[in-house]
């Protein structure tokens, strides 16, 4: 299935008018044809839009998760030059769910730290669905420190329904990791910009997801949980996967409303997926953009805005 279950009206008339075009070669009747494509292909619009400008929370979350969505591998690719990828926790092993390197954007060096999930069977397999492990976490602080001793402004990339929930991954130390991960983005004294590309879930994501601008695409989606994992955990089934979304509010719209987002990137008609092209150009955009505004500022400005933004989310009373 290479399209979603709210998709599916909009998938049955792009069917219907490739086969009129497949058939459109006979001079008698490829008037009428064109005319009755042209009307198709007005219809088809008209529906993707009226299907598009109400999504639930949970239609956005799927969508985020589309299966034809590019990923962080092409993201990275499409709009960079000379990335090249380093390796490795220099502890225990290289974790294929997070993808590293060095590359240069508009000729800015960038360190790309970003979440795989694979395109294939193979990859998602090699790519543990875009689950990192420990050594993955270690992986992405070594790049960090990297990034930092050379003064090289970070771009993370996050896309992972949540850390490995294993027992491996938890013997090694999952939950440290992710700390670890967090207290140094807390003290870099280089610029991060961290942008959400489809799924950011938990811990998983927040380990490489704190820095100085929070980018997110339209249709993806940060939580601190999974819909499904916490409609199981309040109602114990599965089948209030829609309400918890809903409750949640993980879109970037919702999110934007409380201040947490520092940019949308409008994807287009019908998701990123339906012309990639267009959006690399807009996310090459916002990085460059972003860049710009900050890499001038000072490392303890920059370290001083970092906390005060962090501290601002979220107000508790003390009784």
């Amino acid at each position: 299935m290479d399209f979603l279950d709210f998709e599916k009206p909009i998938v049955e008339l792009e069917r219907r008018i490739e086969e009129l075009k497949l058939t459109n070669t006979n001079a008698d009747t490829a008037i009428e044809l064109d005319e009755e494509i042209r009307k198709l292909e007005i219809k088809c619009e008209s529906l993707t839009k009226k299907i598009f400008s109400n999504l639930s929370e949970w239609q956005i979350a799927q969508l985020a998760r589309h299966p034809k969505r590019p990923k962080s591998i092409q993201v990275i690719e499409s709009i960079s030059e000379n990335f090249q990828e380093l390796h490795g926790d220099r502890m225990y092993a290289d974790d294929s769910s997070i993808v590293s390197g060095l590359a240069k954007i508009d000729s800015q060096s960038v360190m790309f730290i970003a979440q795989e999930k694979g395109n294939n069977t193979n990859e998602k397999m090699k790519r543990n669905f875009g689950m990192p492990r420990p050594e993955g976490y270690r992986k992405a602080k070594r790049m960090m420190k990297l990034a930092e001793k050379f003064s090289v402004p970070i771009v993370t990339i996050i896309d992972t329904p949540g850390a490995f929930p294993g027992v491996g991954a938890e013997e090694r130390g999952q939950s440290e990791a992710i700390a670890r991960n967090l207290f140094t983005l807390a003290s870099l004294r280089t610029p991060i910009i961290n942008l959400v590309l489809g799924e950011g879930g938990s811990g998983g994501a927040l380990a490489i997801g704190m820095g100085d601008k929070l980018i997110m695409l339209e249709y993806s989606i940060y939580s601190v949980i999974s819909p499904e994992a916490c409609s199981s955990i309040l109602w114990r089934t599965p089948d209030e996967t829609e309400t918890a979304a809903q409750a949640m509010g993980i879109s970037s719209g919702r999110l934007n409303k409380l201040g947490l987002v520092d940019e949308i990137i409008e994807e287009p008609l019908g998701g990123f997926h339906r012309n990639p092209d267009e959006t690399y150009t807009l996310i090459r955009r916002s990085i460059i953009h972003s860049l710009q505004a900050i890499k001038s500022i000072d490392p303890e400005t920059l370290l001083e805005e970092r906390r005060a933004k962090y501290k601002a989310i979220g107000e508790f009373n003390e009784n």
